[in-house]
């Protein structure tokens, strides 16, 4: 796969473009670390795996608090911001789909709506590939926006059981808000079985 519709909208924000938006929120008191709370809080060891990392918020958060952190995402303009601002980290440039590696990580998280943006039915491979990096009781935390038309919770909980891996828990926020059918939001955490 050469693209997905976040990387052949030529109308999203990347780089720096996207970072200016989450300093705008953080200037304004928003929490911005909301995921990186989460899956610190839920990781059962050191080793995470941000799949579809964007420009590295979440991964450089997690390295601040002392997670080893290996970050991946097709888009070469997000990574490269990711690079700037963290040139120390694992940074990968890969379709998550196809992506592989003999590291096992602890934990990985699809945050950023990642798998709404991925290319349109490729996200049971998205899932499956990112769950083949994780360790035994390993957890897959992924949060997105819920559509009507689109990708959801009960297609996550499938494609995630076709991986190998049981629903744990789900929440309509990052900080744990309680989730209801119909919640425009959805943070779901996996483990593997």
């Amino acid at each position: 796969m050469s693209g997905s519709r976040w990387t052949d909208d030529p109308g999203v924000p990347r780089g720096a473009t996207y970072d200016a938006g989450f300093e705008r929120l953080a200037a304004s008191g928003a929490d911005v670390h909301g995921e990186a709370t989460l899956v610190a809080a839920l990781s059962p060891g050191r080793r995470v795996l941000d799949a579809g990392c964007g420009t590295g918020r979440v991964a450089i958060e997690l390295a601040r608090r002392g997670f080893a952190v290996t970050g991946v995402d097709l888009d070469p303009a997000m990574l490269a911001a990711a690079r700037e601002k963290a040139p120390d980290l694992d940074w990968h440039q890969s379709d998550l789909a196809a992506f592989r590696t003999d590291e096992r990580y602890d934990l990985a998280v699809l945050a950023g709506n990642v798998l709404i943006f991925v290319d349109p039915g490729t996200e049971a491979a998205v899932v499956a590939a990112t769950a083949a990096t994780l360790q035994p009781r390993g957890l897959l935390v992924a949060g997105f926006t819920v559509r009507g038309d689109g990708y959801g919770p009960a297609d996550l909980d499938r494609d995630a059981a076709a991986a190998g891996l049981a629903l744990v828990d789900r929440w309509s926020t990052w900080d744990r808000g309680p989730w209801h059918p119909g919640d425009r939001y959805q943070v779901s955490v996996h483990a593997r079985t």
